[in-house]
């Protein structure tokens, strides 16, 4: 065959070729169109993208914004930061154990320690690392490029009051949920909703996109306290010299504004700071102004007083033999410090005396005195809202006893908060009329109920300037550019097997000023030491000082002709009243 001869091949082959070449690529094509243009094809494009979005598609959470709590001129109490919280995949981290030791060194833990979190989180996705970070420390420990450690943002609760307004205010945990006072309490109104968006990420784990968002977080609502920044830490660092003074095992203090029944300030010793609570003992948790029951001693006095005035059988001026200083009720013996001698009802109060109350009580029916003090809000709880307010007792029996009726009328045998005496005591200073007390900010003042006489109310209170006086038990508790009206109490801690002799609580409230009261304020000094324990040396001098501040910062006028301005220095205890 000739070099130059042409080539034949078979038509049959070419055809053939060319049908293997045609059914190879319609195979091709089927198998393109079957992973990404048929949907009902097993493992399909339907499949294929439902995996590939399962390994890159994800929907993180959007934090919500916490309400800020503030007292009522807008000063911050309660604010969230924004804080970044370290997380890690272990099933990415347990990848690159060459890395650990410096993992741990940027988060200041051991190796052991990581290793032994990472071992317990080996089958999961997920485990924290570090919550609650600063921006900028977070950031140092994610340039370090470590496989699977990755950030999310958070907000951290922050309180600018410091201690000062713990106790009402409260706290919430790492989660942000509220834990104790007005956290708790409005914990729903506070937090807000979380959102959520889809965000696109790399097989690292690094948002490449973010696709869209699929619900709008919700910040919580504001809250508008009652108390006022400045009073609170007024009465704060009262408090806290008096009980410190005094070598108390705790205190509290309550101011209320009579016109509205705002609490202005509560505070409580000891306290808790609660942007630091490595050091947290629980006796310091307590808001005791409206959890913890006392009984209220001589500052039921005048309120027994009132309800005697009321059944019209005795006026201010009627007279009341209280000699030789003592009297005998069944097998007790209720004494006075001295012979008072005859005292009309402004003395007895006045001078605290019990054989005058005793005397007294002793003439009334029983349910009298009861009455008052339920209409006065004692026995029930004053509606505040606050996790854990105590209601207290108020009992009453099927026969009453001589000395039951009398231990009544001078405050034992019945008990109460802090926050339900400033109430009873602002009911008189109003003029006879109850308002519920409010913990937030009133911007519309109910009417209030009425439940005792306005005369009666205003007897009363000339009765409690007299206390206030150089005659009467509360001396120091007298402001010179103010006139006050109030009442002292002194009384027995309960123990184990009854009254402890030398475990006291020393308390007063009071009024002011007393011709048309603005605020009433209640002291509570908890074992105060055995060298002065009464209520008249311990709690009366701090009602002064804050009741004096208290009144200057709301621009009440000074009533300079009617305060005497005598401030007394002798703390000697001879011829000192119980009360």
């Amino acid at each position: 065959m000739s070099r130059a001869q042409t080539l034949t091949i078979a038509r049959w082959r070419v055809w053939l070729v060319a049908l293997a070449v045609l059914v190879l690529g319609s195979a091709l094509l089927w198998r393109l169109a079957s992973l990404q243009v048929l949907p009902d094809t097993a493992q399909g494009y339907e499949f294929l993208q439902g995996q590939g979005q399962a390994r890159t598609l994800r929907t993180e959470s959007i934090s919500a914004y916490r309400g800020v709590i503030t007292d009522r001129n807008g000063e911050p109490l309660a604010v969230s930061t924004p804080v970044e919280t370290l997380w890690a995949d272990p099933t990415l981290l347990l990848q690159s154990p060459e890395r650990w030791n410096e993992l741990a060194r940027a988060l200041e833990l051991s190796e052991a320690e990581l290793e032994a979190r990472l071992s317990r989180y080996s089958g999961k996705e997920f485990m924290y690392l570090r919550r609650h970070l600063p921006p900028q420390a977070a950031e140092a420990v994610l340039a370090l490029e470590i496989p699977g450690v990755y950030s999310q943002r958070e907000y951290r609760r922050y309180y600018p009051a410091g201690e000062v307004a713990a106790h009402l205010v409260g706290f919430t945990d790492i989660d942000d949920r509220g834990q104790e006072g007005m956290e708790l309490a409005y914990d729903a109104w506070l937090s807000g909703e979380s959102g959520a968006k889809q965000v696109l990420k790399d097989l690292r784990g690094r948002t490449v996109k973010e696709l869209q968002l699929v619900k709008s977080a919700r910040p919580g609502r504001n809250l508008a306290l009652s108390i006022d920044l400045r009073l609170q830490y007024l009465a704060h660092r009262e408090l806290k010299a008096a009980v410190l003074k005094n070598n108390a095992k705790g205190g509290s203090l309550v101011i209320m504004d009579v016109q509205t029944g705002e609490v202005l300030a509560m505070t409580n010793q000891p306290a808790y700071n609660p942007n630091d609570r490595s050091g947290l003992r629980s006796e310091a948790l307590r808001n005791r102004a409206l959890t913890d029951l006392f009984e209220p001693g001589s500052t039921m006095k005048p309120l027994a007083v009132m309800a005697a005035l009321e059944t019209g059988r005795f006026s201010p001026s009627s007279l009341i033999n209280t000699a030789p200083g003592y009297v005998q009720v069944g097998r007790k013996t209720l004494l006075d410090p001295v012979n008072y001698g005859t005292l009309d009802l402004s003395g007895v109060i006045a001078k605290s005396s019990q054989v005058g109350m005793t005397k007294l009580a002793l003439e009334l029916e029983p349910s009298t005195v009861r009455n008052m003090y339920q209409r006065l809000g004692l026995g029930q709880g004053v509606g505040t809202g606050f996790p854990g307010e105590a209601v207290g007792t108020l009992p009453t029996y099927e026969n009453w006893r001589p000395i039951q009726r009398a231990t009544y009328a001078f405050g034992y045998g019945l008990n109460l908060t802090a926050m339900q005496l400033v109430n009873a005591y602002s009911t008189v200073a109003s003029g006879g009329v109850k308002r519920t007390p409010s913990l937030l900010r009133v911007d519309e003042v109910a009417a209030g109920e009425r439940v005792v006489d306005e005369e009666l109310a205003r007897q009363v209170t000339a009765m409690l300037r007299r206390a206030v006086s150089t005659e009467g038990t509360a001396r120091r508790a007298e402001i010179p550019a103010y006139p006050v009206a109030g009442k002292t109490g002194t009384v027995h801690k309960v123990g184990e097997g009854g009254y402890v002799e030398n475990r006291y609580i020393a308390s007063f409230v009071g009024m002011a000023p007393a011709d048309n009261p603005r605020i009433v304020a209640a002291v509570i000094i908890d074992e105060p030491s055995d060298e002065r324990y009464f209520g008249g040396q311990v709690a009366a001098p701090v009602f002064s000082s804050v009741a004096e501040g208290a009144l200057r910062l709301l621009q009440v006028p000074p009533r300079v002709n009617g305060a005497k301005g005598i401030m007394v220095q002798d703390d000697k205890k001879r011829g000192e009243p119980w009360s």
